[in-house]
């Protein structure tokens, strides 16, 4: 483990304990990801938080005026923490180490979940359902459309893939074949 992950992961443990406290969890997690994809899609604004020809007043001055009233106190607090100490590099690793201690306080675990067509929300949550209690964790479902599955799904949860797809079936019954010849 980097130390540049190992201090996104203390200040990432500050802030989920204040939004523990306000009982703002998932908010946190929504503004500190808006956070994020904002600066990590927009090369002008990375530009500008990282440029070392802006002062940091003034970047600590735009990112308020910026930003009060749509992030809350604690999440702009800690982002105006990593400019002021040089730390910008930092605001991914952040997001990262911010989930990781919420699924694990919480019991959530994120899957991608591949499938030939959309879900609809009754199939999501099925889907979910069973495999929450395959790894006895609630899960949050991102639905991914492949066509080249023939049918059946791919539910990938962190390092573990259940493929129940058609072609993975098919894939291992070959490979079976193969075996006893």
């Amino acid at each position: 483990m980097s130390q540049d992950t190992v201090v996104a992961k203390r200040y990432a443990k500050a802030l989920f304990e204040v939004a523990e406290q306000q009982q703002k969890v998932t908010e946190t997690e929504q503004e500190l990801r808006a956070f994020v994809v904002a600066v990590s899609g927009d090369a002008e604004i990375r530009g500008f938080i990282n440029s070392p020809n802006v002062p940091e007043p003034v970047k600590l001055q735009v990112l308020s005026g910026s930003f009060e009233g749509r992030l809350s106190a604690p999440v702009l607090n800690t982002i105006k923490l990593l400019v002021q100490r040089g730390r910008t590099d930092l605001f991914g690793a952040l997001l990262d180490g911010y989930l990781a201690i919420q699924e694990d306080k919480l019991g959530l675990a994120d899957a991608k979940v591949y499938s030939a067509y959309a879900l609809d929300d009754e199939e999501k949550a099925a889907v979910a359902e069973q495999f929450g209690a395959r790894v006895n964790k609630t899960i949050r479902l991102e639905n991914i459309v492949d066509p080249e599955l023939l049918g059946g799904l791919k539910v990938v949860i962190g390092d573990t893939m259940f493929d129940g797809s058609v072609a993975g079936k098919l894939e291992r019954l070959e490979k079976s074949f193969n075996r006893r010849v």
